[in-house]
């Protein structure tokens, strides 16, 4: 009984004299997008252009391969690094740049927030929601479709790993605009979807890359990458 009182008490004094972790500063500052101000809000129930986006994904999933499917379910389940590596190579993961991984980690928790918010301010139903003919490949739930989730995030992607690694912007913004098609011929978003994902995303990247403490990150991180892409080059 003595010994754990004893070890209570100094449990209790190094508490009290142990700094408390300081929580990282966001590097997106709350307020400074405003989603309902870059984008427009969807087609209206019924509306002719929202009949038109039910063809084309029915189109899409009449024509969908087993290739396009596997694809698809790749994609709904993408990180960055699955992102990135298309375009770097093999090289590319968490375990060779645990900066990059921390740095992304930190902006996911950054930008879902303000994703959230937006899709419950638009509240716009899933395609397989709308119409019972549409089978989706990949999974969904009754949330709100706009704007699209993995089109933001891949858009802001895009544009930070160019900043990053800039002789691959080219096949970033590819890669990006992959993300958003297979989320169409998957059946889970609409093409106005995808579309407004993409420019909120760039909109968050713009406004992340003003930002002194990302400015700092991208040059550690370039420094992290150096020799995986020096030896790739050699």
């Amino acid at each position: 009984m003595k010994r754990a009182l004893v070890l209570l008490c100094a449990c209790l004094a190094f508490a009290l004299v142990s700094p408390v972790p300081t929580p990282a500063a966001p590097f997106l500052v709350s307020g400074s997008i405003e989603p309902q101000k870059l984008i427009p809000p969807p087609p209206s129930a019924d509306s002719l252009v929202e009949h038109a986006e039910i063809e084309v994904i029915l189109n899409l999933q009449l024509a969908r391969t087993p290739a396009q499917v596997a694809r698809a379910q790749q994609i709904q389940n993408e990180d960055v690094f699955v992102f990135g590596s298309d375009a770097l190579g093999p090289w590319f993961t968490s375990t060779n740049l645990p900066k990059t991984a921390q740095f992304f980690a930190q902006l996911r928790e950054d930008f879902t927030p303000v994703g959230h918010l937006t899709k419950k301010t638009f509240n716009r139903r899933r395609p397989p929601f709308q119409d019972a003919r549409i089978k989706p490949c990949v999974e969904f739930s009754d949330t709100s479709s706009y704007p699209s989730g993995h089109a933001t995030q891949s858009a802001m992607w895009a544009a930070l790993l160019s900043e990053i690694f800039p002789d691959h912007a080219a096949a970033f913004a590819a890669r990006a605009a992959e993300t958003r098609w297979y989320r169409v011929i998957g059946g889970a978003h609409h093409p106005t979807d995808v579309e407004a994902g993409r420019i909120l995303g760039e909109a968050e990247a713009r406004e992340l890359l003003k930002n002194p403490a990302v400015q700092e990150a991208i040059t550690e991180l370039r420094a992290e990458a150096a020799h995986f892409l020096h030896k790739k080059a050699a």
